[in-house]
């Protein structure tokens, strides 16, 4: 699996400690946005990087993270085809991708542990989609990306 990941100078030191994760588990990685942690970068484009990745088809899943992953959250988001879950715990990561079959996971280093970020990315990896009445639900979104995106 190819995985678009980035972040913005908050995220930057979690991002590492991701993209080596990812890579241990033998997945391709795309990694963007801060240089490092003292220089400051805009989560808009960190987030523009994961989306613009992961909708072109060059990355299959995407992981976004700023300091609390809600302004990159939103911004991926507000691209056609991306569902992203902003996650806290496994929990939700594993519901991401069960119930709304979620292409792009989305944290906070400032708000996760690296431990948690690690597992996290985990149960996204392994996690299917359920399908089913989630699926008709996930048809749903797609209708109203159709009917409101341009």
């Amino acid at each position: 699996m190819i995985v678009s990941i980035a972040s913005d100078h908050a995220g930057y030191d979690l991002r590492k400690k991701v993209a080596e994760h990812v890579r241990k588990l033998g997945h391709e990685v795309l990694e963007g946005g801060a240089e490092a942690s003292d220089v400051p970068y805009n989560y808009v484009d960190a987030g523009i990087k994961v989306a613009e990745d992961v909708t072109s088809g060059r990355a299959d899943r995407g992981i976004a993270i700023c300091g609390t992953g809600i302004g990159i959250s939103v911004v991926v988001n507000k691209y056609k085809g991306v569902r992203c879950g902003l996650c806290t715990n496994e929990y939700m990561a594993r519901m991401s991708r069960q119930h709304n079959d979620a292409n792009i996971i989305a944290f906070g280093a400032r708000v996760v542990g690296q431990a948690v970020a690690l597992a996290m990315v985990d149960v996204f990896f392994e996690e299917g989609f359920a399908g089913d009445r989630h699926a008709a639900r996930v048809n749903d979104i797609k209708a109203l990306e159709d009917k409101n995106f341009k």
